[in-house]
């Protein structure tokens, strides 16, 4: 299984995470991106994400494609919400399966700064003042050089 999928439902890490099983796998690293409810100083209450899924998990699995010619990695996969969110609620989830940690942490890290930057998927922030407004997601990985990665 390596794929990103675009959902409306509610993501539940640990099925994710236990459906990523290989024989060769040594470790797992996961990430868990949640709502928060404080953004660039604002309070947040909500958050709204759309997108184009088609074309995000087309690119989401060109992305998966990347990792895994960078590194030698057995399986990786990506679920990003679509959706109103609450605080606390999980927007999006990475895991990746390798035979040793060091690649699976630089591909888990490369995933989701990837799919932060490339992905049509775009997030409304409702504010604890009753203000609103959409957010460019691209800036959260702004600037982020990956590094080559190295034999774990």
């Amino acid at each position: 299984m390596s794929e990103v999928v675009i959902s409306p439902h509610p993501i539940v890490p640990g099925e994710l995470g236990a459906a990523l099983t290989e024989p060769g796998a040594g470790a797992f690293v996961g990430f868990e991106g949640r709502v928060r409810n404080r953004n660039e100083g604002r309070a947040v209450e909500r958050l709204e994400y759309e997108a184009y899924a088609p074309l995000a998990e087309k690119e989401g699995a060109r992305i998966i494609a990347e990792a895994c010619e960078r590194w030698p990695i057995l399986s990786a996969h990506c679920v990003h919400r679509t959706g109103m969110l609450e605080i606390g609620d999980y927007a999006v989830w990475v895991g990746v399966v390798s035979p040793h940690r060091d690649e699976a942490f630089a591909a888990c890290r490369y995933i989701i700064d990837e799919v932060k930057v490339r992905l049509p998927i775009w997030k409304k922030e409702y504010y604890t003042d009753g203000d609103s407004g959409w957010v460019n997601c691209e800036r959260c990985a702004a600037g982020h050089q990956h590094e080559s990665a190295s034999a774990g």
